[in-house]
């Protein structure tokens, strides 16, 4: 079938896609591989298409479709959805993505490359083309531009070649596309499913969690949607999960299992039901995390993959949970077990481990603090364990905190850092309580200046107001204005530890002073439990107290970070985890934090892993070496890497693969 007709068929609503597709998730590289293989002739591959009564047909968008039989894509959704935009100018109406990834295509007549537009490169250059215009123009097109090559005598000897390049590109839209059709009464929508499943769990980049989701939408089209509405309420409220974490929690209530197979013989109803469940869980453990501990917002929600356990365990008890002690002790093990970083391994088998623990209701949280226990030995903080350094450390998120639910004051004001504070130069800032500046000039190195133990968190005019100046100067004023609020913040009252040249000694006090109150917090949330297990040992404890190497320093850093992924989604480009944890992959010990990363690609299945690291020494650039991530030491590096060889890439000449994701 010729390209122009199945764009036609698209506007007549003979071709659609059905709503168990998710969306347009190619990027710009991508669509200029397309177009270019095109343009040179070389196969693309073909299309499968599911054959069905129009009547009662499930497809996305709110484009109606034609009487009789439909034709819903399984297999060729990018290419198509990517062909359209081209040739038409706009996205078709079941179109659900960036549509910045085709906007914008040029070709030059000369080279014969296609690049989107930049200005600098293109900007009052004529052989630079809008693709676009040119197939929207058609021959008339082609006719401009041989009246403007007719008035240069430099390109008239070519003008032949650059006609006939031209008409290669308007001919496209003739090309034809071989069409396979999946047709039958016994074609039900479980049973189309289950062939888009096997279509395209080939290739490496549908998740298991996209496959069930595929699964789920084939009973419950709406299924989809549904979720999303959901994940855009929790990002409302500064909480960003994905689908994947939120059929995780689905999968716990309603299989009481880790991997996603299990859901794909469950009822619609039971899917339904286990969604609305899992939000009230959800729900209800976020609000006891930020209630009880603080930790209110996606920056220090760490160990979110313990939540699954959560949920099941929080649904068990009818969705809420009347004993306080209880609640205490099952928030004490979420704390635990995101201090530890129990799930940063094989989330899987951990996760299956501890439902087994939860099986039982009459145990409570017993055996869960018993595979803990198991698993890591004692639940005490030691000073040494806040050694970490920058804000990756997983002890950043437990001085927040103990900032936030201790008696913690700000130096300004003297008054309670709590979340009820209002106004924009009450947002809470990390300050380094001995400067940056000030530690450099003394010759201390990275991880001794942005070690967790000289982090605190004040108001953002109080940081502003307080500078660089060091605690020798300003902590005097502090205590004299508001008696006690250093203390409030675990700083040590002996002067002499204020000092620049004694900050070693300062850093090793405040550990001392920031564990004690860990384990008070904990110790109360485990109503008079034990912290002691009985496989405690020195060498054990300073085993787990060894350092994590990278992560973020402060936050001009952080700023730099943020910028890139904004950046990116500009250029229709998915944005990178702030702060990937890299961990071995059998044991799950933490190797290394990536200030910012892309695990499997910003290509996701089509390039190596990538990662920004700003300022990081040899051991995180080796960590991640080992791991096969490619990786950029400036934010400069990294969008030229960006630009030419994922937006701007020079067009190949071997044919052209097609991989997609969920097409």
């Amino acid at each position: 079938m010729k390209v122009s007709t199945i764009l036609d068929h698209i506007d007549s609503g003979q071709f659609a896609l059905p709503k168990f597709q998710r969306g347009y998730v190619w990027n710009r590289d991508q669509v200029r591989g397309l177009m270019d293989s095109l343009y040179r002739r070389h196969p693309v591959g073909s299309l499968l298409v599911w054959v069905t009564a129009a009547d009662g047909a499930q497809s996305r968008g709110e484009h109606e479709l034609s009487q009789g039989v439909v034709q819903l894509l399984l297999d060729g959704q990018q290419r198509i959805t990517s062909l359209y935009g081209i040739i038409r100018g706009a996205p078709p109406a079941f179109f659900d993505g960036n549509e910045k990834a085709f906007t914008g295509l040029n070709f030059n007549i000369k080279t014969e490359e296609f690049r989107f537009y930049q200005p600098t490169l293109m900007k009052d250059d004529p052989l630079w083309i809008d693709v676009t215009t040119l197939m929207r123009d058609g021959h008339a097109g082609v006719g401009e531009y041989i009246s403007w090559i007719s008035q240069h005598p430099d390109l008239a000897s070519g003008q032949g070649e650059y006609i006939g390049r031209l008409n290669s590109i308007l001919s496209i839209r003739d090309i034809e596309l071989h069409v396979e059709e999946v047709t039958g009464a016994d074609k039900s929508v479980e049973v189309v499913v289950d062939i888009f499943n096997r279509v395209n769990s080939g290739g490496t980049k549908l998740s298991h969690g996209d496959l069930a989701l595929a699964k789920i939408c084939g009973s419950w089209p709406e299924g989809r949607e549904h979720m999303q509405s959901v994940l855009k309420r929790w990002e409302e409220s500064g909480y960003y999960f994905s689908l994947d974490w939120q059929l995780r929690n689905m999968n716990a209530i309603v299989t009481g299992e880790a991997r996603f197979v299990y859901l794909h013989d469950t009822p619609t109803s039971s899917i339904k039901d286990g969604l609305a469940r899992a939000e009230k869980s959800i729900d209800y453990a976020l609000n006891l995390i930020a209630g009880r501990l603080g930790l209110d917002h996606d920056r220090v929600l760490f160990g979110r993959y313990a939540l699954p356990v959560m949920s099941r365990y929080i649904d068990q008890r009818g969705g809420h949970l009347g004993d306080a002690a209880e609640r205490d002790q099952l928030l004490c093990w979420y704390f635990q077990s995101a201090m530890w970083g129990r799930f940063s391994g094989s989330t899987e088998s951990t996760l299956d481990a501890d439902f087994e623990a939860i099986a039982e209701r009459e145990h409570g949280t017993d055996r869960l603090f018993e595979q803990l226990r198991l698993w890591h030995g004692s639940l005490r903080v030691e000073p040494a364990h806040f050694r970490g350094w920058s804000l990756g450390a997983r002890f950043y998120p437990v001085l927040y905190a103990l900032t936030r639910i201790g008696e913690a004051r700000d130096w300004g004001t003297g008054l309670a850092l709590k979340s009820s504070l209002l106004g924009k130069m009450s947002a809470l800032e990390v300050h380094h309580i001995f400067p940056k500046s000030l530690l450099y000039k003394k010759e201390f190195k990275r991880p001794q200046v942005n070690a967790v133990a000289n982090f605190c968190f004040l108001t953002k005019d109080t940081n502003l107001q307080i500078g660089a100046r060091s605690p020798s100067e300003y902590f005097a004023e502090v205590e004299q204005k508001h008696p006690g609020a250093l203390a409030s913040q675990w700083i040590p009252m002996d002067r002499e530890l204020w000092r620049t040249e004694n900050y070693l000694q300062f850093l090793e006090e405040r550990q001392r002073l920031l564990a004690k109150a860990a384990n008070e917090l904990i110790e109360g949330l485990l109503h008079g439990a034990s912290l002691a297990a009985p496989s405690d040992s020195a060498e054990f404890t300073e085993a787990v107290a060894a350092t994590i190497p990278g992560g973020i320093e402060d936050a001009e850093e952080e700023a730099i970070l943020n910028a890139i992924n904004q950046w990116l989604s500009k250029q229709g480009l998915p944005a990178g985890i702030i702060e990937h944890e890299l961990s071995h992959p059998e044991s799950g010990d933490p190797l290394a934090i990536l200030d910012l990363a892309w695990p499997n690609g910003i290509q996701e299945g089509f390039s190596d892993p990538v990662a920004l690291l700003l300022g990081e020494g040899p051991e995180t650039l080796q960590a991640a070496n080992d791991h096969g991530f490619r990786h950029f030491t400036t934010a400069e590096a990294f969008k030229r890497y960006v630009e030419s060889e994922v937006m701007a890439l020079t067009a190949g000449n071997g044919d052209w693969v097609p991989a997609e994701s969920a097409s």
